[in-house]
């Protein structure tokens, strides 16, 4: 595993695409229309600015995962971060579903505690080699890097079908939400 510089956004930004195509959480944030997979796009590109930034952007050896990893006592407001911002509303959420999707956010954030965390924001496996051990391998890895930081991780997925795969590696379900489809808040120590 390695740290991830500009010159892997064009595949990590594909690969997020893609993994992240029908899940729940994306496309409640996203606006539905027929410009849905850009906006997704759209969403996977600011989140990759603000993990660089903020954060850590991690790949396997191999290229054949990714995980981007906000750390929100990091995350500041400047100038740089209100133009993300602007192009992420206006780009992928749309003028008028910000403020649904602010609500949610700040009800998932008032349940982090005040420590220092690592937020998996997003983590994908190439689904070409997906159930060949490649993510559980990835995630142990990030599991052992943030330990050694003394940050626990903390994830969200709308995929019920993700749970076992998450408590297998030793998270817990620490909250879940409800916003016309059930979100489920990890926790590992």
């Amino acid at each position: 595993m390695r740290k991830a510089t500009l010159a892997d956004k064009h595949f990590i930004q594909n690969l997020l695409t893609q993994s992240f195509n029908d899940n729940r959480s994306v496309n409640y944030v996203v606006k539905q229309d027929k410009n849905r997979v850009e906006r997704i796009k759209k969403l996977i590109h600011y989140s990759f600015n603000m993990c660089l930034a903020y954060g850590e952007v991690w790949v396997s050896d191999n290229q054949q995962a990714c995980a981007l990893i906000l750390f929100p006592d990091k995350k500041r407001l400047s100038l740089r971060s209100l133009f993300w911002d602007m192009r992420l509303a206006i780009g992928a959420i749309s003028i008028d579903r910000i403020s649904i999707v602010l609500k949610r956010e700040a009800l998932i954030k008032s349940s982090y505690p005040k420590e220092r965390i690592a937020y998996l924001w997003f983590v994908a496996v190439d689904p070409t080699v997906q159930g060949k051990g490649i993510g559980s391998s990835f995630i142990q890895e990030l599991i052992g890097e943030y330990q050694l930081k003394e940050r626990p991780i903390y994830l969200e997925t709308s995929m019920g079908r993700n749970l076992p795969f998450y408590t297998r590696l030793g998270f817990e379900i620490i909250r879940t939400f409800d916003f016309g489809y059930t979100l489920y808040q990890l926790r590992k120590a």
